[in-house]
């Protein structure tokens, strides 16, 4: 079987994500990633596609947010030769956590990390699967900052370009996205 070309890639990428209309309010056109999970075939080529920018970085740490990071994040560690840590919603981990809190929607949320999860040594990858209003990822990025590691990467699986999520963060952040889609 011929090997596809990373474009050929991303199309197949594309095309198996699900469009779900009015979910989860009218009006809204939600993009389900889960159909790339759902065969050997769609999550690995998922998995190296993601992982192709990062493989000679240095990477020591993917952080994954709750939920749908704790999907493809752990993956990905494991991928790269990393760690993997969790970013949760308050109340969900047991030691010592460090507390960002940021405006979403419809009101305020805060997520947390463990204190002793990263140090000043770690090269790190923060994951989430969608970039729409950049409201979660800028908290993870601010507690990974604050965090003190040397290197701080972001990616996801899909963008909804016309959120314009990027916008929220620093001009020298790294961020990559796989898939981006108009709303």
């Amino acid at each position: 079987m011929k090997e596809l070309t990373s474009e050929e890639k991303l199309a197949e990428l594309r095309k198996t994500v699900r469009n779900i209309p009015d979910f989860p309010i009218p009006g809204i056109q939600f993009k389900d990633v889960t159909p790339l999970f759902n065969t050997k075939e769609s999550l690995s080529m998922l998995t190296d596609t993601l992982l192709d920018e990062y493989k000679d970085l240095g990477i020591t740490k993917v952080v994954g947010i709750e939920s749908r990071g704790f999907i493809m994040g752990p993956i990905m560690a494991l991928e790269l030769g990393a760690g993997f840590v969790p970013i949760r919603k308050p109340g969900k981990l047991p030691a010592e956590v460090y507390e960002e809190e940021y405006e979403k929607e419809y009101g305020v949320d805060k997520i947390q990390i463990h204190k002793d999860s990263l140090g000043e040594n770690d090269v790190v990858l923060i994951h989430d699967d969608l970039l729409a209003t950049g409201g979660t990822m800028l908290a993870a990025y601010k507690l990974v900052k604050k965090m003190g590691v040397k290197k701080i990467y972001i990616n996801f699986i899909i963008e909804l370009e016309e959120l314009r999520g990027r916008e929220v963060f620093p001009a020298d952040v790294d961020i990559k996205s796989l898939i981006t889609f108009s709303i």
